[in-house]
């Protein structure tokens, strides 16, 4: 798009959404855990400025050295996310819209690049661009009786613009992810489980403290969690690559581990049969 296009998408609007200094992300580092919360009651929907906080708490806990793994959630107990807010959608024009897309498409490469596992814990109501976020995490662990899910776009007349028709179809095959998105069907939680659309779900009593508690096991000294991400970007990258281009990538990431004081103090404790003390390093 040229300079002159996107100078007049900007005059078209005098306050774009990026003028927005509202806090929509909350993020916090506990017991090796980083947790990311979308932030914007009451549906939690995300606009372009959650978007850019959420890359920032992303690289925030890419970058720390002691968060092992991240839970990603949303504010109160009725939604994880309703997906994108509509009400911005309506007041910016087709091109802000598509580099809307574009970012948000980013975002969640990130997210689902990152070196350490994601774990979405779908505390409630997760549809639209909320699903398409949560596909972007390792792991999804739903509330029982919580809410919803689902991609409904095609009743607005669109298709799942961040990602949904990707990642859908990879995690639930071509076929069974085209119904459920021109049908624009949402469902329950366990039906989702029964799909392999969710992992688990938990009951809806202390269910955060449980994802917590679910999320720790894969920190040290538990787990070696430099061999859970490095698990996770094999079968991440490797998954959209030819296998002797994957199983290369393992061998990589195998000889990084190898390095580590971690694969010395798990190989040790295994000939010395004592559980092992990970250190993450």
């Amino acid at each position: 798009m040229s300079n002159a296009a996107m100078k007049n998408s900007s005059a078209t609007h005098s306050t774009t959404p990026a003028t927005d200094t509202k806090q929509l992300i909350r993020y916090r580092a506990e017991s090796g855990l980083g947790v990311i919360e979308l932030s914007d009651p009451p549906a939690n929907t995300y606009s372009y400025e959650m978007n850019r906080q959420l890359d920032d708490a992303i690289l925030q806990a890419r970058m720390d050295e002691d968060v092992h793994v991240m839970v990603l959630t949303g504010a109160g107990e009725k939604f994880f996310c309703a997906g994108a807010n509509i009400q911005m959608l309506t007041e910016v024009d087709p091109t802000f819209k598509y580099y809307f897309c574009l970012h948000a498409n980013e975002t969640l490469l990130r997210l689902e690049n990152t070196p350490k596992l994601v774990i979405a814990a779908l505390n409630g109501h997760c549809v639209g661009g909320g699903l398409e976020i949560a596909m972007a995490a390792d792991l999804r662990i739903a509330r029982k009786d919580g809410g919803k899910i689902g991609l409904p776009e095609v009743n607005l007349g669109v298709l799942p613009g961040t990602g949904g028709t990707q990642r859908l179809s990879r995690l639930l095959g071509k076929s069974k992810a085209i119904e459920l998105m021109v049908t624009g069907r949402t469902f329950s939680f366990d039906e989702a489980k029964q799909l392999g659309l969710v992992n688990d779900v938990f009951e809806s009593e202390n269910f955060m403290d449980r994802v917590m508690e679910y999320a720790r096991q894969f920190c040290p000294p538990n787990k070696a969690s430099k061999a859970v991400g490095r698990i996770k970007r094999a079968v991440q990258t490797g998954w959209e690559i030819p296998i002797e281009a994957g199983l290369a990538l393992e061998r990589e990431n195998q000889q990084l581990l190898f390095e580590s004081d971690d694969a010395k103090e798990g190989l040790a404790a295994y000939v010395e049969k004592r559980p092992a003390k990970f250190t993450a390093k």
